[in-house]
Parts: structure tokens; sequence; C-alpha cells
């Protein structure tokens, strides 16, 4: 046991020797809501990740939209494949800047966890109808603080906690490999979403502004090419993570282009209002019908204290797309009378 225990004693001393002075050690993190014995081979944020990956939420990522409603073909964005490409930048950028790869991955592997079925319209119509507001990133912190394994959440630590809580643009991570998950997030999602759009005939490669592909790129590959190195020669040994004025400009300008020309695009978008609708349908069924919400959330809700509408928030955004459709038909879909 002795030998085992220095495998992470000799991993967290390797930090100290090989990253930047401006990283988050292992050793130095500020703990547990609930203490615990440390692993005796993995450093506390490489035992966080292993923790997120495991978890129900996390798999069912797979059938939960990104922006484009239930698309039918085998290559569209899930809420699973961008959070793993999320990932794949977060730890790209991480390990040029010799910053904590373990808490970054992390923190890319749980930013999303709490998104609703049917992405961020799901959420819009949650927050609408629920008095209380629904945000995903406030969701994600309910996740993996007490709704994963039956209520006794999975005790993350308070830097990866963190950064899934500030991965917004609003947010204000801690970390600097909370920084790179927030920068990571709209890189990834503004790239596969032209990605995505260009494959559904929701606009051609030609329509982007040449204002922002002579800087950006022409392609997938060229644009996030482009992205990363801009992030890692502009913060290199600095106490900063970030892109240069101008790069930022160029991704604010190409958020922007693609809110007018896909994210309100009727081709790409017109099914969402369906989507709201059935959502505040069920929420408000579950409001007249309490007794048929799981017995779990019931008692989640009691043991926080909470109200019936956090704990119906709670069980509707934890729903895949399938389940939410197939539970929404049960209950408000008529069936063929039988003799």
């Amino acid at each position: 046991m002795e030998k085992s225990y220095n495998i992470r004693q000799t991993l967290e001393q390797r930090e100290h020797m090989v990253l930047s002075p401006y990283a988050s050690f292992s050793d130095c993190s500020k703990g547990r809501a609930r203490e615990e014995e440390p692993c005796d081979i993995r450093p506390v944020f490489q035992r966080d990740r292993d923790r997120i990956i495991h978890s129900k939420a996390f798999r069912r990522l797979k059938d939960k939209t990104q922006v484009f409603l239930t698309p039918e073909g085998d290559h569209y964005r899930t809420r699973l494949t961008h959070t793993l490409e999320v990932c794949q930048i977060a730890r790209s950028i991480a390990r040029s800047l010799m910053l904590n790869e373990d808490l970054t991955e992390a923190i890319a592997l749980g930013h999303d966890l709490g998104h609703t079925p049917f992405g961020h319209a799901g959420e819009r119509a949650l927050n609408r109808i629920c008095s209380e507001g629904f945000e995903h990133h406030i969701q994600s912190i309910r996740v993996v603080e007490f709704l994963e394994k039956h209520g006794r959440g999975l005790n993350l630590s308070y830097e990866v906690l963190d950064g899934i809580k500030n991965h917004q643009t609003v947010g204000k991570p801690e970390t600097l490999e909370g920084r790179i998950v927030q920068i990571s997030d709209k890189i990834a999602y503004v790239n596969h979403d032209i990605d995505d759009a260009i494959r559904g005939g929701i606009i051609k490669a030609e329509d982007i502004p040449e204002k922002y592909t002579s800087v950006a790129g022409h392609s997938l590959r060229e644009r996030l090419n482009s992205a990363i190195h801009n992030i890692i020669m502009n913060s290199f040994d600095k106490n900063y993570v970030a892109m240069t004025e101008e790069y930022q400009e160029v991704m604010n300008g190409l958020r922007s282009w693609l809110f007018s020309n896909v994210y309100t695009n009727p081709a790409a978008k017109g099914e969402e209002h369906k989507a709201e609708s059935m959502i505040e349908q069920l929420f408000t069924y579950y409001t007249e019908h309490a007794d048929e919400v799981p017995e779990e959330y019931h008692e989640y809700r009691i043991k926080r204290g909470e109200s019936m509408e956090r704990a119906i928030c709670d069980y509707i955004a934890g729903m895949t797309d399938k389940y939410f459709v197939s539970t929404y038909t049960e209950i408000m879909i008529p069936k063929a009378w039988k003799y």
C-alpha cells in the first residue's frame, strides 16, 4: 500500500517540476465538501475526471441535442460529441501552456452535464415556465453536487466545481484551467456549428464573410488550428489565458454571424417551438400530478427543503431527447381504443 500511495505523491511532485507556476497543482486543491481519504494512485483532479466520465449524466449526453434538433444523419454533433471536442481543444491548450491537464479535462467533461433535452430550446422553456428560473450551468453543479449517486453527488473538488459553474462567457473562473475550458467551449461550438450548418445545407462555406475567414481560416481544420495557436502564443508564460484582441473580434463576429444566419434560421430552428411547447406542457402536467414524478426526486427535494418545481426541473432536465419524447407520448398522446 505504501508503494501505491507514493505513486500519487510522485505524480504530485512531478507537477511542481514540470508545470507552469501559474498552474493549479493537485496537492494544493482547496479540497472537497466532504473530506475523503486520498486515492493511492490518482491525484485529486484525475480522480474527479474519472468520476465524471463514469457518471450517468455523462452517458446521457450522447442522446441530447447540441444545436440541430433531432437531425437525420450520423455526423451531426450531439451534446456528448460537443463535450469531447471542447475537451480535446482545452487539453491541447493546457498542455502547451504547461497547465494542469487533469483539471482542464475534468472541467471540460463536466461543463454541460446539466443541459436539457433539445439543447438551449429546452433550457429556454424550463427557464420560462419555472418560477425559480433555470440555467444549465447551475444545473450542471446540481448534477455533480447531489443528483448523481442517488443524492450523494460526485463530491468533486472546489476547482472543478468552480470551472463548471463559470464556463459561460459571463463567468469568472478562478483558475487558468477553468478559463481554458471557458474559451475552448466557444471555439468548439462556433466552429462545429458552422460545420454542421454547412453539412445540413443551411449555409455554404463561401457565405462566411471574408473579413472573418481571412483571419480565422476557410475550413474547420484551419479555424481550429488558428484559434488554438493564437491563444497559446498570446498566453504562453503569462498569468492569463486569452486570444489577441484582433482574433477575439473575429470570433465575436463569427458568433454574431451565426446568430443571424444559423441560430435564428427557420430551416434549422423551425421545429424548436414545438420542443419548447412540449417541455412546458410536461412541466405543467407534473405540477398537477406530482405523484408521477419518480420518488427519488421527492426525496432529494425534501432533503434539501426545495420546491416541487425544482424537482420537476431536475427530472425533465435529466431526460434525453428520446426519453422525453417517449414520456410525452405516453402521457399526452391518446392511445387507440382496443375492444
